[in-house]
């Protein structure tokens, strides 16, 4: 089960824009002023290569913090 800053590092390395330690687990990444609907779906893909875990716009809109998209893979994975 990887831990929420592993996810953390992922989105970070995919996400070039952002500056590395930006992100934290309370992060609201969509309040962030990198952030744009092409980074949805960088996060989309990569929860699908990462983790084999399907997301939706609709999820990505739930998710308040980094540990709310975490929590959602984490009770997607298989």
């Amino acid at each position: 089960m990887p831990s929420v800053q592993e996810l953390i590092t992922k989105i970070e390395h995919e996400i070039e824009e952002l500056p590395q330690g930006v992100l934290q687990p309370d992060t609201s990444f969509r309040q962030l002023p990198e952030w744009s609907s092409m980074h949805a779906l960088i996060i989309i893909a990569l929860a699908e290569t990462e983790y084999n875990v399907t997301l939706s716009g609709n999820d990505l809109r739930s998710c308040n913090t980094v540990n709310d998209l975490h929590q959602i893979i984490e009770s997607r994975k298989g």
